[in-house]
């Protein structure tokens, strides 16, 4: 493995995997430019994914990664679920919702013998993992493919256990970054460090590529997580206006606008802390909610309100995810907002 460039790309970049609001175009604008696209697979059905996997393999123009969840689905849970909506029965009663008709939702997908198999089809060069790794049975044959396997990290203790437990590359990522936290050994949220911390402590502690996301918005970013020790970076929010990204015009609006000057973690949408604009909801039963339910049962309770919203025209029940840092967000082509991230690397 070239430590100084891991992933295997003319541009040691990673567009970070952003379920819910890309597929495989932004992935293959990316891949086109010659850094890591990466295809998000935890919100779709083994359908879509295997449609999905099969546009990458069949037009990428270099190596991409596939990103998986690694969560232990929760048991269903009715007085936890009857807790949550007794929480939103006043949103619930402001568009005319019944609370009992809110149904469980499908949530997310952890990686099982069904993600495996996918990858035994189509063999990506990268596979990059949230929440941990799976179980090492799993992990094994991933690895047996000869798969890159990178996993993220929001503390050192994570670096380190990652590292003993097979991951060849680690994600170090500071606590600005936008979406789901990757955290999995504790849910202490004081223990999440900025970018600039935590990049040169996992550094000088694990013996692996370190990958730097979180707060990387442009070329300065980038050089300085380099100067940090960093082999390659990983961006995610300022592609959130490419216009090969899915993301609502109502997200896209809150994007464009000086709403992004206020993030904060939050459970209220999955039940797993992620960063987004702050909007009515997170104000109002947040951010950090005791009543939310185990990620991702707390989707389920979220998702009439954010639908009956967002046909009103407003984004309060949405998850605006942003990382601090939104001011790499233009309204280009991904393939153009790629090149010029890249002069950074020959500069």
């Amino acid at each position: 493995m070239n430590r100084s460039n891991p992933l295997g790309t003319r541009i040691p970049l990673i567009q970070a995997p952003m379920a819910g609001v890309q597929g495989s175009a932004l992935a293959l604008e990316v891949c086109r430019a010659g850094a890591l696209g990466s295809l998000p697979a935890a919100m779709l059905s083994p359908d879509v994914l295997e449609q999905e996997l099969s546009r990458l393999a069949e037009h990428s123009a270099g190596p991409w990664n596939v990103n998986f969840f690694c969560h232990t689905p929760p048991q269903p849970d009715e007085a936890a679920a009857l807790r949550w909506r007794e929480a939103l029965r006043p949103y619930y009663q402001q568009f005319g919702i019944d609370p009992d008709s809110v149904k469980p939702g499908a949530g997310r997908r952890p990686f099982d013998a069904d993600s495996l198999a996918l990858l035994e089809r189509f063999r990506p060069a990268v596979v990059s993992f949230h929440f941990g790794l799976p179980e090492p049975a799993l992990l094994d044959r991933v690895k047996a493919l000869g798969i890159l396997v990178l996993s993220s990290a929001t503390t050192v203790e994570e670096a380190r256990w990652l590292e003993a437990r097979g991951a060849d590359v680690i994600i170090a990522q500071g606590s600005e970054a936008g979406g789901h936290r990757g955290m999995f050994l504790n849910d202490d949220l004081t223990a999440q460090l900025g970018t600039l911390s935590l990049v040169p402590q996992i550094v000088d502690a694990v013996r692996l590529p370190v990958i730097a996301a979180g707060g990387i918005a442009d070329t300065r970013g980038i050089r300085a997580a380099l100067a940090l020790g960093a082999s390659a970076v990983q961006l995610g929010t300022a592609y959130l206006l490419c216009p090969e990204c899915t993301t609502t015009p109502i997200h896209r609006a809150a994007l464009a606008s000086p709403a992004t000057a206020r993030t904060a973690l939050t459970n209220v949408f999955s039940g797993r802390p992620a960063r987004g604009i702050v909007n009515r909801v997170m104000r109002e039963l947040g951010p950090m909610s005791p009543a939310a339910p185990a990620f991702p049962l707390a989707t389920a309770g979220i998702a009439p309100l954010r639908a009956a919203a967002e046909q009103q025209g407003n984004g309060d029940f949405s998850p605006l995810w942003s990382g601090q840092n939104a001011s790499g967000c233009r309204e280009i082509p991904a393939y153009q907002l790629t090149a010029e991230l890249g002069s950074a690397f020959s500069d």
